[in-house]
């Protein structure tokens, strides 16, 4: 028996190295390989492994295939023979992200109409160079294109994250964006989430304007399925889709109606809701009490720091993306960002204030993940997006170990993944970012991503930013 157990191990073994070995690219992917190696070792390298545990340096990583196999002070791991050796000695290594609240679709209005497309080509890219190597996509436009964009990353024939997907949105009349679409039962979401679920989507969002029969009957058959729910809530408040049963929630406390005094029904009233929060006091024990109940619901929170971060004084494109726009998008956002200069500073009161409550959440013990959202404005894209999400917790007083697990293994963990993604662990899958500088020292080095690991296969990070400038937008 432990010899029919031994040869199970060392034939799993051998058969996941020659898999990842032998997987073949395309030739619009190859390019971009740069490490594709049997069994790798990165030494003298400074070390955030994602489980919020004190950082260490000098370390050495090994893995072999797609796993890792060795972590340990460089003096005392044993390298194997014939590994490739990375010296690692000035820059950082992290998880590979794993982030909760992202789109393959990028927002083009037109006449005056918030629109969104779809951003096949370049948003996958712009992910993994951006060190995300897992998404979920919370809300869908083109689900089917989304399904195969998956299979075509899966086959070596895209560059991409792994993707965990959500269904189409699911929403009642009211919305404004015209490529999401309506229901006008709770039947029609049932029917939606059975459908996209045989398909192989992962999980499903409701909207601003659905009911709260809506939310009870999609929860039911989402959970019927084994699919989780989340939601960008406004006619539903936070403590009624708690109640309900919702998984999680978008975009930290901005979108909370819960404090609106005279709150009606299934009634999304989206003006008031800001009010509300502004007039909130920071420390208002409603809030804590709405927290308190999130938590013992067990409802994670998606912070959404970028697609709310203000003018004034700040980048065009966070995370230092503006050559990545088409020409055309790239001056229309320059304008428009000129023209906000200095007249933003509610809009800045207001964010200090939802990063202080995102603080709050996650001390009390709330589950709190990350995203970018990458619509709003357009100054959200994907890639640059996610590298400023870590920036953007630093601001918000959260410790360089805490943003990098809320970024990685918290997202990990509500995906049900975190065996395998969201830390450098022994035994887990090889899906690193190699930091070309010290992170701990500026958190500004998060941009100089070297190589993005992704199943022990290294991608060119830098080259892939290089090669989608002036793309977003177009493709």
């Amino acid at each position: 028996m432990k010899f029919r157990t031994l040869f199970l191990v060392i034939t799993f073994t051998i058969t996941t190295i020659a898999l990842s070995i032998a997987q073949e690219f395309s030739r619009a992917v190859q390019p971009y390989v740069r490490i594709q190696e049997s069994t790798v070792a990165i030494t003298n390298v400074k070390l955030i492994d994602g489980t919020g545990g004190p950082i260490r340096n000098n370390q050495t990583v090994v893995f072999t295939g797609e796993n890792i196999i060795a972590i340990g002070n460089s003096n005392q791991v044993t390298i194997p023979e014939g590994a490739t050796h990375i010296d690692g000695s000035g820059k950082t290594i992290i998880p590979g992200l794993v982030m909760l609240h992202e789109h393959i679709f990028y927002p083009k209005p037109f006449d005056g109409v918030f629109s969104v497309a779809q951003m096949t080509f370049t948003f996958p890219r712009l992910y993994l160079a951006g060190g995300v190597t897992t998404i979920r996509t919370a809300g869908s436009i083109e689900p089917q294109t989304d399904l195969n964009i998956r299979k075509s990353i899966q086959e070596g024939r895209m560059l991409g994250p792994k993707m965990d997907l959500t269904g189409p949105f699911i929403e009642r009349a009211g919305t404004p964006v015209p490529e999401v679409g309506i229901i006008n039962s709770s039947k029609e979401g049932v029917e939606m989430v059975n459908f996209w679920a045989d398909r192989g989507i992962n999980s499903f969002k409701v909207y601003q304007n659905i009911t709260k029969e809506d939310l009870t009957q999609v929860v039911k058959a989402a959970h019927a399925k084994d699919k989780k729910v989340t939601g960008h809530i406004c006619s539903v408040t936070y403590r009624e889709a708690a109640e309900i049963g919702i998984d999680n929630i978008e975009h930290g406390f901005f979108q909370s109606s819960d404090f609106v005094k005279d709150k009606v029904d299934d009634f999304c009233p989206a003006f008031k809701r800001g009010q509300a929060l502004r007039d909130l006091d920071l420390d208002s024990p409603e809030m804590k009490s709405l927290m308190d109940f999130l938590i013992e619901k067990d409802v994670a929170i998606t912070s959404t720091l970028p697609v709310f971060e203000p003018y004034t004084d700040r980048e065009v494109v966070l995370g230092g993306g503006i050559d990545a726009m088409s020409p055309e998008i790239k001056e229309s956002l320059i304008a428009s960002h000129t023209r906000r200069q200095g007249k933003d500073a509610a809009s800045l009161a207001q964010f200090k204030k939802q990063m202080a409550w995102e603080k709050m959440f996650y001390e009390a013990g709330g589950k709190l993940v990350a995203g970018t959202d990458p619509t709003g404005a357009g100054r959200t894209v994907a890639g640059y997006a996610n590298q400023r999400v870590v920036e953007l917790f630093i601001e918000a007083g959260f410790s360089l170990t805490e943003a990098i697990k809320i970024s990685s293994l918290n997202g990990a963990k509500y995906l049900e993944r975190d065996v395998e993604v969201g830390s450098v662990e022994v035994g887990k899958k090889a899906d690193l970012v190699l930091i070309d500088g010290d992170l701990e020292a500026d958190v500004a080095n998060i941009r100089k991503m070297e190589v993005v690991f992704k199943n022990g296969i290294g991608f060119d990070s830098q080259k892939i930013f290089q090669s989608m400038k002036g793309k977003v937008g177009m493709h």
